[in-house]
């Protein structure tokens, strides 16, 4: 289960990092009022060296629908650590940080360890941690201070769209109150695939604000995948550690 979930996430960034481009810090959009949106946006972006807690996350595909209890940690910017247990006893964990993904599986006994040019050389695009952070924590994907968006403002927040029919749509919208995330969709129409990410609920811990549950939603042809991710129990700026060894006699996953 925790394989399918790691899975998706890395195919989620692969998706995002398409003509992904390195903040700059500027802002593009001429709009005086959606300047003002973003700004907003980042400067309430939630302020956390640690965070931890539980999540209950259901996969479904066209095949079955299974549902999982994990333990998660996250150092901003830092790492993204993940335990799948049941009756309290791990089955998987994986471990990612902006230049490795680690994950192993005790039932297959079956594990990967590499960096992140291994799996981008296997999927053809580079992979982009920061963009995997912000989605999990309710930031915008892209950065959008880098690029000119068509804004618009409704009862249901503020939206962003920028339609590059050669490369892909994006689409953000953002919370009229707190300024977080609401929805993200990314869209390329000639490899026919998308990403639609929701946030249906936020909470308010400690002064802080971070998603309570997100879906996401990655659809390839006539083929999409769900996980539904659900935080509980969570606790900013604990001393946090990411225990991860590969046990002895499991067999390597190879990228090829």
């Amino acid at each position: 289960m925790l394989k399918k979930i790691v899975a998706l996430i890395l195919l989620t960034t692969f998706l995002i990092s398409c003509g992904s481009k390195r903040s700059t810090g500027k802002i593009a959009t001429r709009n005086a009022e959606a300047v003002s949106v973003i700004k907003k946006h980042y400067s309430t972006e939630t302020d956390f060296n640690t965070v931890s807690g539980k999540l209950r996350a259901v996969y479904q595909d066209a095949e079955k629908t299974q549902s999982v209890n994990l333990s998660f940690r996250m150092a901003k910017d830092k790492a993204i650590w993940m335990s799948a247990s049941i009756l309290g006893f791990p089955i998987a964990k994986a471990y990612i940080t902006p230049t490795s993904v680690s994950y192993y599986e005790k039932v297959s006994q079956t594990y990967f360890e590499g960096d992140f040019s291994l799996v981008s050389d296997f999927l053809g695009t580079p992979l982009d941690f920061q963009k995997l952070q912000n989605l999990l924590i309710g930031q915008a994907i892209y950065d959008l201070r880098n690029e000119e968006f068509d804004f618009t403002q409704s009862p249901r927040g503020f939206q962003f769209v920028r339609d590059d029919a050669e490369l892909m749509k994006k689409m953000f919208l953002l919370n009229p109150v707190s300024y977080k995330a609401k929805a993200q969709q990314l869209i390329q129409d000639k490899a026919n695939r998308g990403l639609t990410v929701t946030y249906e609920d936020y909470q308010e811990v400690g002064g802080l604000v971070f998603p309570e549950n997100i879906r996401i939603i990655a659809s390839e042809g006539s083929n999409s995948t769900n996980i539904d991710l659900t935080y509980r129990s969570i606790t900013f700026n604990e001393e946090v550690s990411f225990p991860f060894d590969i046990p002895s006699g499991y067999e390597e996953i190879s990228l090829k």
